[in-house]
């Protein structure tokens, strides 16, 4: 499983002009899931996740998480993450899960997260979704648990 996560001051999602969820200070962050992820890769993801430190602390240093600044958290679900862009000028989403094993362990991982933090928010699975935010720094990582690295 992927998640690109940045650290925003604010970031809202909309479908069909209608803002399904909206933070502000935290992180916004797209998912992807591949094919071959589990519901031990979602559960792994959300703990370093909520645990990953990128805000400030009083000298200067990203040793904050988002509970210890009372942040919020926005999932959006982004199967795009997924794609093999290694050849070629169109990206290929093979790697990609299936819709359904997309849209279980997206559920799963944010459970999992909410489990852990309970400040969430979420995009919507499959809809055709317009995602805004102010990236604060910017600090954007990648974050990806692979079937070996899940408990």
């Amino acid at each position: 499983m992927i998640a690109l996560l940045q650290r925003v001051s604010s970031a809202s999602v909309s479908v069909a002009g209608r803002e399904l969820a909206a933070i502000g200070r935290g992180l916004m962050v797209l998912v992807g899931v591949e094919r071959g992820d589990a519901a031990g890769q979602a559960a792994r993801l959300a703990e370093r996740l909520v645990a990953y430190r990128v805000f400030a602390d009083g000298d200067g240093r990203m040793n904050l998480d988002v509970r210890a600044i009372g942040g919020e958290l926005l999932l959006v679900p982004q199967f795009t993450l997924a794609a093999d862009t290694r050849r070629g000028n169109r990206p290929s989403f093979t790697p990609a899960a299936d819709a359904q094993q997309g849209e279980t362990l997206f559920v799963a991982f944010e459970q999992a997260v909410r489990a852990r933090y309970p400040q969430v928010s979420t995009g919507k699975f499959g809809a055709d979704m317009q995602v805004r935010l102010c990236n604060d720094g910017p600090v954007t990582f990648w974050l990806q648990v692979r079937p070996d690295d899940a408990p």
